[in-house]
């Protein structure tokens, strides 16, 4: 029972872990109108954030491991909380950006810490809903903010109303911290990938750096199309900025519904197939996407391809860690799995986006197409050494 109540908590953590995500873009427009900032203003907010995210996941194994997941869940989400209240009341722009300091920090703790806690304790089913449930926060926060913005309150309001929402669920989490103590079950017999191996091979200096770097190459494929997309089909496929929004949407729908199918079927495929399979239909679909000269009409639809191949990509490999890493090992990799992905979704894209200035958006795609191979290279050489 205890598992399982447990189980609904951690899926509330989810959601309160996307509930930030977006955020920043939606309100945007509005947050440098009422301050004055210039368009490429937010970079220094993103650039702070994602900086504290990638050191405090880097570190977050030793931190857990020193005060227990529940207490770092629950430290994060009032952290999280708080720096968006702040937000809500930021005199100036330079608030905004100094509270990105611990709004990163805390993201980037429970994001690490909650990962590794289901890898360890939970079943690849459970792993892809619950990164289902973090899509459903992603996209209520968004809602929630423009649900502000479309309102005479504005931005500060949605920022409150998310802050205090994180706050409630801080509450939650420190009741909760008898169960977090307390949990040290494995999932249910029947489920598949049940607890860990008896016997683990010997560990490779190479494979505790190689893991992290392959979600590094990931995610800037994934968050790489996510950024770009609007402005391919706008400026190369001559779509609206309205329809070109719609089709971004439907990505990012289709890697949430995606996790949710996944989950049926993931405890008897296995995660090392669902990933190869995954990463292959997503270069297919992104592919698809890449050429419209070839498949016409038909090449918007290589994003939904792309996004359900994605599905399943990061929540299975994060929850293949515990499986090939001993327990101490995981928790250390895992830190390292989410740093470099902080850095994979931040760097890499802009880096897209250089590229795309001197020779076209044309090339961004292939470049896309290019990486996820270089993906399933590496995770087969992975699989091999682990």
């Amino acid at each position: 029972m205890t598992h399982f109540l447990l189980l609904a908590i951690v899926y509330l953590a989810f959601i309160s872990l996307g509930l930030p995500d977006g955020l920043l873009g939606v309100a945007w427009p509005a947050i440098r109108a009422d301050m004055g900032q210039p368009l490429a203003a937010v970079g220094y907010i993103t650039i702070t954030m994602t900086i504290c995210s990638a050191a405090s996941s880097f570190w977050a194994g030793a931190i857990t491991k020193r005060l227990g997941t529940g207490a770092v869940v629950a430290g994060s989400c009032l952290v999280t909380g708080l720096a968006l209240v702040g937000f809500a009341a930021a005199p100036s722009f330079i608030w905004l950006v100094l509270l990105g300091i611990p709004l990163g920090l805390g993201a980037g703790t429970v994001d690490a810490s909650l990962n590794h806690f289901v890898a360890e304790h939970y079943s690849s089913r459970h792993m892809n809903w619950l990164h289902g449930f973090w899509g459903i926060g992603a996209t209520t926060g968004p809602f929630i903010m423009g649900l502000a913005l479309a309102s005479s309150a504005g931005w500060t309001s949605g920022a409150q109303t998310i802050g205090f929402i994180q706050l409630g669920l801080a509450a939650v989490l420190a009741l909760s911290l008898p169960l977090w103590a307390n949990e040290h079950s494995k999932p249910p017999a029947g489920e598949g990938e049940h607890g860990l191996p008896a016997q683990f091979k010997p560990v490779r200096t190479a494979a505790l750096w190689l893991s992290p770097f392959i979600f590094l190459l990931y995610v800037a494929a994934e968050m790489g199309t996510g950024l770009w997309a609007a402005s391919i089909l706008v400026s190369t496929r001559g779509l609206s900025t309205g329809d070109a929004g719609l089709w971004v949407s439907v990505y990012f729908g289709s890697i949430t519904a995606g996790r949710f199918g996944v989950g049926l079927v993931s405890n008897r495929l296995g995660n090392r197939k669902l990933v190869q399979l995954g990463i292959c239909l997503a270069a297919v679909g992104a592919t698809v996407f890449a050429l419209p000269q070839v498949f016409g009409a038909l090449a918007s639809g290589g994003l939904v391809l792309m996004g359900l191949g994605c599905a399943p990509i990061f929540p299975s490999l994060m929850h293949e860690t515990a499986r090939r890493f001993p327990p101490d090992v995981a928790r250390t990799v895992i830190g390292r799995q989410m740093s470099l992905a902080y850095v994979g979704g931040s760097v890499v894209p802009a880096a897209f986006g250089l590229v795309a200035t001197y020779a076209g958006l044309g090339t961004v795609m292939p470049l896309v197409v290019a990486v996820l191979i270089g993906v399933l290279v590496l995770t087969t050489a992975l699989d091999r050494m682990t």
